[in-house]
């Protein structure tokens, strides 16, 4: 498959177990620049003379808009240059951008810079699925992000507990120096050992023709586009409860203290969900599990409200039905992401770009409205992740309604997926 690698090189290139790891940690770096800072919020806003306490959400939400912003562009390269290369490059912004972070002086310049390393650290988004996609198909496809998933969703549960250590010993700001740490740590070790994915003959030209072509056959495949609006508006909900949980834990339930351990609650399921994926799918088929999940999903975050409704809710309920919420959300967004992906393996670069901006300003524009709704109750955001999970369940339904929890989700491969032989 990589005829053009020297062979020198070829010695150097990860098994299967290592490439997962790799890349679940290179998309790590998302998920704990979002989540170390959730203890932080109170203290940044007070040393940066934030008045309303919802304010600060755009800490979080100014990262997801970056994210957003600038995956039609990685994509595009990747395509064009390879993944190696693009790939160093947006890591190293990544650092450069967090270490600016920790020198902000005001709280409009964090914000800037937020949105910058958002927007270097979208690199890893697009590169992942697209390296993934470059060396399996179907099932196979869907048991290796799985698998990085379940690395990614560990990150959750420890990233609050590490940025509340971090206060213990230090102000906010070294936050974002451990996290320009990480991204240096990534940077070395991708560096060295990563190989090259992109076939030869997938290779595409920047011409704006040919790069238009590519966005349009994304957006005009049914499959596409379908699960990506099914993933924004379910992954919506996501975004919403990293907003808007430091809020509910410090002010509805009045627990501060425990916010690093309610979110690794909450979180752990997660991980837990997307191991169980990786062994259950090439079993029962995409389709299946990722539609009974988006079912599921709708039926836990409905029944949410109601007890929220009736006047029931305590801290210990909210932990265990988040916890089956997002328990069901990692099945479903494993599944739909592969679903998404699964015919656009000569575009996979740019087709990975396209969903991915559609995804991430989109559920960061819906979890944004979501988390400003708060009033002091959790009712907001519960009313809106079930309205999100819901429209999701819809939304696949009509995309492909005659294959509503049917058994394959395409040709089958065997269980285990293996790297060609010059990366074993």
């Amino acid at each position: 498959m990589f005829e053009h690698a020297h062979s020198e090189t070829a010695i150097r290139r990860p098994g299967t177990r290592e490439m997962t790891a790799l890349l679940a940690l290179l998309m790590a770096l998302n998920a704990f620049a979002i989540d170390a800072m959730i203890p932080a919020l109170p203290d940044i806003g007070s040393t940066l003379s934030v008045v309303e306490d919802n304010r600060t959400q755009l800490v979080v939400i100014a990262y997801f808009l970056g994210f957003g912003s600038t995956q039609l562009m990685w994509g595009p390269l990747a395509d064009r240059f390879g993944r190696k290369p693009i790939l160093a490059t947006g890591i190293a912004l990544y650092g450069i951008f967090g270490l600016l972070c920790a020198a902000a002086p005001t709280f409009p310049l964090l914000i800037l810079g937020r949105f910058a390393m958002g927007a270097s650290a979208a690199v890893t988004r697009v590169l992942v699925v697209s390296m993934v996609r470059d060396l399996f198909e179907a099932e196979a496809m869907a048991k290796v992000m799985s698998l990085v998933f379940m690395t990614f969703m560990l990150v959750p549960v420890l990233a609050p507990l590490v940025g509340q250590g971090i206060l213990l010993v230090a102000p906010w700001r070294a936050i974002f120096v451990v996290l320009a740490l990480y991204a240096g740590a990534m940077l070395a070790w991708s560096w060295l050992r990563l190989p090259e994915t992109l076939h030869p003959e997938f290779r595409r030209t920047l011409h704006w023709r040919a790069m238009t072509r590519a966005m349009w056959d994304t957006l005009r495949e049914r499959q596409s586009i379908g699960y990506t609006l099914a993933m924004t508006v379910t992954f919506a909900g996501l975004v919403a409860y990293i907003s808007s949980i430091q809020q509910i834990v410090f002010e509805v339930f009045h627990a501060p203290q425990l916010i690093g351990l309610v979110f690794a609650a909450i979180a752990a399921p997660m991980a837990l969900a997307s191991y169980g994926n990786s062994r259950i799918v090439g079993r029962f088929g995409l389709r299946r599990v990722g539609h009974i999940s988006a079912l599921l999903l709708v039926i836990v975050t409905i029944t949410h409200v109601a007890i929220a409704l009736t006047g029931h809710e305590t801290l210990p309920a909210f932990v265990v039905m988040q916890g089956l919420t997002m328990f069901c959300f990692a099945f479903t967004s494993s599944n739909f992401g592969t679903l998404a992906m699964e015919h656009m393996a000569p575009i996979a670069g740019t087709a990975s770009s396209v969903q991915g901006v559609i995804n991430t300003l989109g559920s960061a524009v819906i979890g944004f409205a979501i988390g400003q709704a708060f009033n002091g109750t959790a009712l907001p955001y519960l009313f809106g992740i079930a309205i999100c999970s819901t429209l999701g369940f819809i939304i696949v339904a009509l995309t492909e309604p005659r294959k509503l929890f049917a058994r394959l989700g395409g040709r089958r491969l065997a269980q285990e997926p293996a790297l060609p032989e010059d990366m074993c």
